[in-house]
């Protein structure tokens, strides 16, 4: 008996280690944004980057993030907000309804949907931006909210999680007695259904949510005009204009102004990490 206890506790320390550095691999960026961000222009690169060095200038820097060029960083974080609201609220509520339609409704053609979804998984978004530009482009919308937040609307992965998530969480039986009491299908989806798709609209919220607040590649494309910039862009521009010959350094801004940026995808995934948890742990228990 001793034998197997030995290799449990082998087994554990192996798992504890390799959780422990995966750890420290997502922490160290966060940790490098702190440490550089209370350090001013000439001490980001005259001081080892990994600890503190020179005048702490944390605040100063959120000052003049905040203020630089007419304090354009608050113009792009209200895009960025923007974009969330609309690209991915909208993107949820379109998965809840789609997901939940294909789950419990039976209609000719379910079957290549179902490809449909699966293929446009696959397909990497980058592989759309081009045809997205044209198409948006031949249609005057390029430089404008909507060049972003429509294309921001398709979510085939949430659409698909819904779908698979209403099939177990949202027993069939409920459904038809429901019905059998004379409730509509709208009232049976607003007052039974979307209560119990509930961890399953908040990780789809969750997923949308991050994926519109990374997203760089599609608006980088489709707008060109600094006052539509959502936060990636915008500080990629900072950076772009401290490497240029004859720009003004702001290598001290770029940082302080990733970590301002971080912080409310943070908050939100710590506020929406119990519905998902909740989700999990549902998909655990058979109906």
């Amino acid at each position: 008996m001793r034998k197997p206890r030995v290799r449990r506790q082998r087994k554990s320390v192996l798992l504890t280690a390799g959780m422990t550095v995966m750890a420290l691999y997502a922490l160290l960026p966060l940790f490098w944004l702190i440490v550089n961000s209370s350090k001013t222009e000439g001490a980001v690169f005259s001081t080892f980057g990994l600890w503190f060095g020179g005048r702490f200038a944390l605040w100063d820097n959120i000052r003049q993030v905040l203020t630089y060029q007419h304090g354009i960083f608050l113009r792009w974080l209200g895009n960025t907000l923007l974009y969330v609201a609309a690209g991915a609220g909208g993107a949820t509520v379109l998965a809840t309804l789609g997901g939940y339609g294909l789950a419990r409704y039976d209609f000719p053609g379910k079957k290549a949907v179902f490809g449909v979804v699966l293929a446009a998984i696959a397909i990497p978004g980058t592989a759309l931006a081009v045809p997205s530009f044209l198409l948006f482009s031949s249609l005057h919308l390029t430089n404008t909210p909507w060049a972003v937040i429509i294309p921001s609307l398709v979510s085939p992965f949430g659409l698909y999680l819904i779908w698979a998530y209403a099939g177990e969480a949202v027993p069939a039986e409920l459904l038809e007695a429901a019905r059998i009491d004379g409730a509509s299908e709208f009232g049976i989806f607003w007052r039974i259904s979307l209560r119990m798709l509930g961890p399953g609209v908040a990780t789809v919220l969750l997923f949308t949510t991050v994926a519109t607040w990374n997203n760089y590649f599609l608006p980088l494309i489709m707008l060109s005009q600094p006052r539509w910039y959502p936060l990636t862009v915008g500080l990629n521009d900072w950076n772009f204009q401290s490497i240029t010959a004859g720009g003004q350094a702001v290598y001290n801004l770029v940082i302080t102004g990733s970590l301002l940026t971080v912080i409310p995808i943070m908050v939100a995934f710590l506020f929406l990490q119990r519905y998902w948890r909740s989700g999990l742990a549902a998909g655990s228990v058979k109906q």
